[in-house]
């Protein structure tokens, strides 16, 4: 349409300026089609340029095109870039950067506990399905996007205590969650990135009640922990006594008498060698052994 005008306004300036002769005086007559021309020639450039672009357009980066031909769209998807398409269609864009909706759910738990869930989904368009995004919801899908993922967010924390989200399994929801929304919003040509659990606000008495199991939780953890300290403490000390008691168990088996008469003489002759000693040594004794000692000064 607004090429048509374009071609319309050129023409009327040139006829205009071409017709300026009727204009009294001369002066007049060249200010008056020196406008019209100049008019003429802005239009003949605004049509040309709207004609080229019918053929040619420009997708920015960050966005996605699709070209509909009365009332038919085309599966092609336009990707950033320059792209010539039929000057009959109209070009409509959709961004493909990543978008983040913030929600705070009103919920319950397994036990029928309500509470609030602060929860973001992070998610963008896919670019082969923009197609059946058009024409199944058009170019604002968030009202559609927000109401499933308030479904999924109830449905999947009524499988859950309350306890349980606020504490140990609250990245299982979170990943159960991720799981829920992106099969619910797959078929309808958009990928899920995040689903993050920000915060869960429960009752002030739940609140302070859950807290007071975590606490007493982990004091019975403590305690086990020290427990199991004390036992393998104890029993490393039964071991290594009873390697004691082996050991000498072992020793006193293999002292028999030859033995301790051999370590005897043994140790009689070392005396009996070394310059410096002053001992007497006689035998005797009814274990027949050698008797040592020592002389007085």
């Amino acid at each position: 349409m607004s090429l048509i005008i374009s071609a319309i306004t050129a023409l009327i300036a040139f006829l205009v300026a071409f017709s300026a002769k009727d204009i009294a005086g001369e002066k007049n007559r060249q200010t008056f089609k020196a406008i019209a021309m100049l008019i003429g020639t802005l239009a003949v450039f605004i049509a040309i340029y709207q004609f080229i672009s019918r053929f040619l357009v420009i997708i920015p980066a960050g966005e996605v095109g699709l070209v509909e031909v009365f009332g038919k769209v085309e599966n092609r998807p336009l990707t950033s870039g320059i792209h010539f398409v039929n000057p009959l269609g109209k070009v409509i864009d959709f961004s493909s950067r990543l978008k983040d909706i913030k929600e705070t759910v009103d919920t319950t738990s397994k036990e029928g506990l309500g509470f609030k869930l602060d929860v973001s989904l992070q998610y963008k368009i896919d670019p082969q399905k923009i197609s059946e995004v058009y024409q199944n919801i058009g170019t604002d899908e968030k009202e559609i996007i927000i109401s499933r993922f308030r479904s999924i967010i109830r449905q999947t924390t009524a499988s859950y205590d309350a306890g349980d989200i606020y504490g140990e399994k609250r990245e299982e929801v979170a990943q159960r969650l991720h799981k829920e929304v992106s099969n619910s919003l797959s078929p309808l040509g958009f990928i899920v990135e995040e689903t993050l659990l920000r915060n869960v606000v429960l009752p002030e008495k739940i609140q302070a009640a859950i807290q007071q199991k975590l606490e007493a939780q982990q004091q019975s953890q403590q305690l086990d922990f020290e427990l199991e300290k004390t036992r393998k403490e104890a029993n490393r000390k039964r071991i290594e006594a009873q390697g004691i008691a082996d050991s000498q168990k072992i020793i006193s088996q293999g002292l028999s008498e030859q033995v301790l008469r051999l370590k005897s003489i043994e140790a009689t002759q070392k005396l009996a060698e070394s310059q410096n000693s002053k001992v007497i040594i006689i035998g005797g004794g009814e274990d027949k052994l050698p008797l040592i000692l020592q002389q007085g000064q």
